[in-house]
């Protein structure tokens, strides 16, 4: 397992899992728009300049985890966030019952979209969906949570968009969904791990008690063409 795959994880998924989408120029690649606004340098001293005036529209942004060029050409504008926590399920955990998982395809397209709209507005983009499997829950004909899959490698698979309806909380959705998720991912060979803010206590106490445990912070950024 390479493990520090995970310390610079936008470059090792658009290097590996998710080279066939990537937009390359050397060591500088990101996801196109309608899948994510990210972007990764393959280490902190690489000459990002061109590639960046390559791949980056003017006004536009886009965002870095773990690892960011030392050097920023002029023109540009580096602006660290929050550190996030990284972590990561190494273990089986306990299955939770529920309602039905269902596999979410093209057909619940509107339905994802409307809900990472009310709850996951930041990242989430129409073809997000076509980075990994997505799965859910329904309540009373409605997606009342679901969950997904975004960031990878070969050993490690990041959980993403973990969200749950407003008017279903309290209900057990969201950990029902982790717990068959997780164990689904450790069952093909990869190891489960997410990105979660520090401040979002909620979230922390729930991976926590779902066997996640905290491999790092880790320091995010956000990059803009000005």
């Amino acid at each position: 397992m390479v493990d520090t795959e995970l310390d610079n994880p936008f470059w090792s998924s658009l290097a590996t899992r998710h080279r066939d989408v990537a937009l390359r120029v050397g060591e500088v690649a990101r996801f196109p728009c309608e899948y994510a606004p990210f972007l990764g340098i393959a280490d902190a001293d690489v000459d990002a300049g061109d590639a960046l005036e390559s791949l980056i529209a003017p006004g536009e942004s886009v965002y870095l985890l773990g690892v960011a060029p030392r050097r920023v050409p002029d023109g540009w504008r580096l602006d660290a966030l929050a550190e996030l926590a990284q972590m990561a399920c190494p273990e089986r955990v306990d299955v939770v019952d529920g309602e039905p998982v269902l596999p979410l395809s093209g057909s619940h397209r509107d339905d994802v979209l409307a809900l990472t709209a009310l709850v996951y507005p930041h990242f989430f983009r129409p073809r997000t969906m076509e980075l990994g499997r997505y799965f859910g829950t329904y309540r009373e004909g409605r997606l009342a949570a679901m969950i997904g899959e975004r960031l990878g490698t070969d050993h490690h698979q990041e959980v993403s968009a973990v969200c749950t309806h407003p008017d279903f909380l309290g209900r057990g959705h969201a950990r029902q969904l982790l717990a068959w998720l997780s164990n689904d991912v450790l069952g093909r060979g990869r190891v489960p791990f997410l990105h979660v803010s520090r401040d979002n206590t909620r979230a922390v106490r729930l991976y926590e008690q779902n066997g996640y445990r905290l491999r790092r912070t880790i320091p995010f950024w956000s990059l803009q063409r000005i």
